[in-house]
């Protein structure tokens, strides 16, 4: 396929790389990151997207994946698809969609989990929104860049699949940090609380696959000093989005706003750019204030 890609950064680079070795014809655009390996450069985003069959984006947050449509949906051909991989609010990518739909492109949000190993692994996993046809039409594409793409419903679907997924990410990662620190001020080995919890009614990834002791478990960002995976302040931003469409909808969710609360504390403090996993030596470095 003709594909556009918006958004080099950390995620969007490797993905696009993978697409062009996989003999996608790939154009690329980003304000200031480099183009991967046979990944052409344009000189704008209306220029990456013209002529594409699909055009991905990869970009921060709601306000500028709005901005970036209404700027290249006007010269997208029409059957064209525009298929959004950034994590952005449920709002943004329904009204994006209808842009799309507006200008007679298909539309997808499809958000990943799997981070920038996964990314460059090409083992991410998608979570799309969008109609039917679109969705077999990059299908293509998801099989490329990740090891399963999952659709969710109609536009907005794949948004809320994602917060909902990382919400739950986010309370059981604080939970097994917090449940360390407490087991180190009881005089519990940290080995003997994994090979308890891990086989038992406590399982979970955060436990199990990405276990935040140093040491312990299969090999996680824990053993590299807490170098980031996952950065704290990304889990923050998808907690925030967690909170903002449950307050939309008037959904309650304390544990969600509870995690929020914690990495709120926590990137304030210091742990920005530290892998959210790290919340753990934060928590076992102090009591109960």
């Amino acid at each position: 396929m003709k594909i556009g890609f918006i958004g080099l950064g950390n995620m969007g680079a490797p993905m696009a790389a993978n697409l062009a070795a996989a003999g996608h014809q790939v154009t690329g655009f980003d304000l200031s990151a480099a183009c991967p390996a046979d990944v052409a450069r344009a000189d704008s985003a209306e220029t990456a997207a013209t002529g594409a069959e699909v055009v991905i984006t990869m970009l921060p947050d709601g306000a500028i994946l709005r901005s970036v449509a209404a700027q290249v949906t006007p010269a997208m051909t029409p059957g064209a698809i525009l298929c959004d991989c950034s994590t952005v609010d449920v709002d943004s990518a329904r009204a994006v969609a209808a842009l799309a739909r507006d200008a007679g492109l298909g539309a997808l949000d499809a958000p990943v989990s799997g981070g920038v190993a996964g990314a460059g692994a090409g083992t991410l996993t998608f979570m799309v929104g969008g109609d039917a046809v679109s969705f077999a039409t990059v299908q293509p594409l998801f099989d490329v860049m990740g090891q399963k793409a999952v659709h969710c419903g109609d536009a907005g679907a794949g948004q809320a699949a994602k917060i909902c997924n990382n919400m739950i990410l986010g309370v059981t990662m604080a939970v097994t940090c917090e449940a360390f620190a407490l087991a180190d001020k009881l005089g519990l080995d940290r080995q003997r609380l994994f090979d308890v919890v891990s086989t038992s009614s406590g399982y979970s990834w955060s436990m199990n696959a990405y276990c935040p002791a140093p040491g312990i478990g299969p090999n996680s960002p824990a053993d590299n000093d807490y170098r980031p995976g996952f950065a704290a302040e990304l889990m923050l931003k998808d907690l925030r989005l967690s909170q903002q469409a449950a307050e939309m909808v008037d959904a309650d969710t304390p544990m969600g706003a509870r995690a929020m609360a914690l990495y709120e504390a926590f990137v304030a403090a210091g742990g920005k750019g530290r892998d959210f996993s790290a919340l753990l030596p934060e928590l076992a470095a102090r009591g109960r204030g």
